[in-house]
């Protein structure tokens, strides 16, 4: 039995010791697996191509958002069938540091806007790599917030332009950009927000 108001999701005994396995998610889910190989779990079999995997070139890259379609390229960045290892707080960092709008249609990016995409995605998680390398989990956390130029940032001041980072809830995940960086100005409505100002 699990006792009540933890993280602890599940202990497992193994020779030696235990091992506790944690869900510190907002959305408390979590599955743990015993198999053959890592491709029999559902989760990772569904995955796409690794963010950091040099196959993922610009033509590649070109012919996912295209595929897409008219979905957002935030909502594309963040889903791990497309492209794995991204995520919702960096497809925030990613889209900043490559002055794309969160809600343009992935498939009418043009070749410089995926250029500048596929440059910003090996550039920021690369520098999560090296920032997170030999620190300690308890660090973790603290130090990828600590990286975040616009994710978690909402009212501050945008280090790039000094315009507000501004925030917009979707469903149970939300947004940070910077409309000075990203958006020609254009300031989105906070979709929660809105609802209850009618």
């Amino acid at each position: 039995p699990v006792p009540r108001r933890t993280p602890l999701a599940l202990r497992l005994h193994v020779d030696g010791g235990a091992l506790d396995i944690t869900e510190q998610g907002h959305e408390k889910r979590l599955a743990a697996y015993v198999v053959n190989k890592p491709d029999d779990v559902p989760g990772i079999a569904r995955l796409g191509i690794d963010a950091l995997d040099p196959a993922l070139d610009e033509a590649t890259l070109a012919s996912l958002l295209k595929a897409a379609g008219g979905t957002h390229l935030k909502t594309v960045l963040a889903n791990q069938s497309v492209i794995a290892g991204i995520g919702n707080a960096y497809s925030d960092e990613i889209l900043h540091a490559a002055r794309l709008s969160p809600f343009s249609g992935a498939s009418r990016l043009d070749a410089a806007g995926i250029t500048r995409l596929r440059e910003a995605i090996g550039s920021i998680l690369g520098a999560a790599v090296s920032d997170a390398s030999g620190r300690e989990p308890s660090e973790l956390k603290d130090a990828k917030r600590g990286g975040m130029r616009v994710h978690g940032r909402t009212g501050e001041k945008c280090p790039v332009c000094g315009d507000v980072v501004r925030q917009v809830d979707l469903g149970s995940r939300s947004l940070q950009y910077c409309a000075g960086c990203q958006t020609n100005g254009k300031v989105y409505a906070d979709r929660r927000l809105s609802k209850l100002l009618k």
